[in-house]
């Protein structure tokens, strides 16, 4: 199956765009997807998480998107890495942020700061630049309709609103007590809203992605359908 995948169709992009609101699965898909692969692997959304980071850092506004353009360029220096458990850590200058960009608040700022036109602007070509290392597996909310809209392979993940926060309270390590989930489905429910409604590169599907519900699948079972739809479009 490898050498037929990564042949690809001749039109396109080498690359899997993986799309979808938060908590539908597509990080966990693209993780699994990239490993078995071989390829590599990009989290659009670490890149405006690890921003918003930079941000409350150096206490600068959400709102002020001249200032956030101006910290831009020392995303150059983000990367990703596999670590010995078959996990992605998020670099920024070889140094690890893996911990400081996860979890409801570090969402909400990339939320916030991929709302400006200008920062979206100066960050596609970062972006792209992963492609030229070769095919790539990449996930976010706008990957194939607008950083890789000639990717050969193009996935919209969604999943019921109830496990996208199950999905979520786990990953935080918490349990799902009534309180937590309201809180959580809160949040998500906000963050969808945000990113569907934004001007610019709003959360929506692309015309030519396969649509795929996750919610009572599991993330091998979500990379088996990812794979069959690669052999039916190679």
């Amino acid at each position: 199956m490898g050498a037929g995948l990564k042949k690809g169709r001749r039109n396109g992009d080498p690359v899997v765009a993986i799309d979808g609101p938060a908590g539908s699965g597509k990080s966990t898909a693209a993780r699994l997807l990239a490993w078995d692969l071989g390829w590599t692997y990009l989290d659009t959304g670490a890149i405006y998480r690890t921003l918003g980071w930079l941000a409350w850092q150096e206490g600068i506004s959400m709102e002020d998107e001249g200032a956030l353009v101006a910290l831009c360029p020392r995303l150059e220096g983000l990367s990703f890495q596999w670590n010995p458990r078959g996990e992605v850590e998020v670099l920024l200058d070889g140094k690890r942020v893996t911990p400081y960009i996860r979890g409801e608040e570090p969402g909400r700022w990339a939320s916030d700061v991929s709302r400006h036109p200008k920062v979206r602007r100066v960050l596609l070509d970062l972006q792209r630049a992963f492609a030229i290392k070769g095919p790539l597996v990449t996930e976010g909310r706008d990957t194939g309709t607008v950083v890789f809209p000639k990717a050969r392979w193009k996935v919209f993940l969604t999943a019921s609103l109830e496990e996208r926060a199950r999905r979520r309270l786990k990953e935080m390590g918490m349990g799902e007590g009534k309180e937590a989930m309201e809180g959580v489905e809160r949040a998500i429910k906000e963050r969808d809203e945000q990113d569907s409604q934004r001007p610019v590169a709003p959360l929506r599907k692309a015309s030519d992605a396969m649509e795929l519900d996750t919610t009572h699948l599991s993330p091998e079972k979500v990379v088996e359908r990812i794979k069959k739809l690669m052999e039916e479009v190679d």
